[in-house]
């Protein structure tokens, strides 16, 4: 199955969330080494991008360039969003993508992610400034409602599609939910229903068993997958062969996965810097280690060191018991 958006193809239409702190572009590049149809990066503050905050400009180190990469903005000016469009544009970006569902309160409080729900005009305005900024798709990406009482997903996608929106991608649980409960996907429907542009089914979804049904009960055309790759970037190419018939991943196991797990280790090192990359690091390794078991001591080894060469050689023993886990 192909979804098409303008020119761009998403085949699979197995997708990556922009996670904030988690979908860097070590990570992206990662998973799409593995297999997916699409890539979305980290969430951008339209507002301190173009003023050229610090750390911005870093996480705006987006891959743009890169076929099947989205990048995504946030935020509640017009001005901003569109001149934010206008740069990662500029920058080689092939899709963009505009975050309406966001439920942090430091963003919420703002009046943008998943707040623009409540003030569906403004939210309007910020879609039509973006469509008008550039020539390159442009997807949304948001939740049911903000609450139970205000479940407008349906009407604003709608109105998204008419003002030049091409893709809409679902998350489903209200902002009010967090990530509380269990995604409805069957809410998700109703969007579906509501417009003509296709439709990704997100939430809860982390292996083949979960998208299958989330499309069976939402009428999706694809899936988009978050922390469900959290410690196994190959999540989404085994989705993609087992729904669609994609080449099957080679998952690592063994001396295999520890190889990959140092490599994507290395590559935010040398993307961060040393000392900015031992941080960052810490949360992936995490996961890689709770795929496999590590003990208590050698974890807290690994997670508290701060040399990189030592960090490299105590994960042959923290991950050498994944034979079996990692699949």
């Amino acid at each position: 199955m192909i979804l098409h958006l303008a020119d761009k193809e998403i085949a699979p239409p197995v997708l990556l969330a922009p996670m904030a702190g988690i979908t860097d572009r070590p990570f992206r590049d990662l998973v799409m080494r593995f297999g997916a149809g699409m890539v979305v990066s980290e969430m951008v503050a339209s507002q301190e991008m173009v003023q050229a905050k610090p750390g911005v400009r870093e996480r705006a180190e987006l891959s743009a360039d890169v076929e099947n990469t989205a990048v995504q903005l946030a935020g509640r000016e017009a001005h901003w969003m569109a001149e934010a469009a206008r740069q990662v544009a500029d920058r080689g970006a092939r899709v963009i993508d505009i975050n309406m569902g966001c439920p942090a309160k430091k963003v919420t409080n703002g009046y943008s992610g998943s707040a623009l729900l409540k003030t569906p005009d403004h939210a309007l305005a910020l879609i039509e400034a973006v469509v008008g900024a550039v020539d390159l798709p442009v997807t949304l990406k948001t939740r049911l409602g903000w609450d139970d009482t205000l479940l407008n997903a349906p009407d604003v996608a709608r109105r998204a599609q008419d003002a030049g929106i091409q893709m809409v991608t679902i998350h489903g649980r209200t902002r009010c939910q967090f990530y509380k409960g269990h995604a409805d996907w069957k809410a998700i429907r109703a969007v579906k229903e509501a417009v003509s542009i296709p439709v990704i089914a997100n939430g809860d979804i982390v292996d083949t068993d979960a998208a299958r049904t989330a499309l069976r009960q939402s009428g999706a055309d694809g899936v988009m997958v978050g922390r469900g790759a959290q410690g196994k970037p190959w999540v989404l190419a085994q989705v993609c062969h087992d729904l669609y018939g994609a080449e099957a991943p080679e998952i690592p196991t063994g001396h295999d996965l520890v190889d990959m797990v140092c490599a994507h280790y290395q590559s935010m090192l040398d993307f961060y810097g040393t000392d900015l990359g031992l941080r960052v690091a810490r949360k992936h390794l995490g996961w890689y280690m709770d795929q496999s078991a590590t003990t208590a001591p050698l974890r807290r080894a690994v997670l508290t060191s701060r040399d990189p060469a030592e960090v490299l050689r105590l994960l042959a023993d923290a991950l050498s018991d994944t034979d079996e886990v990692a699949a």
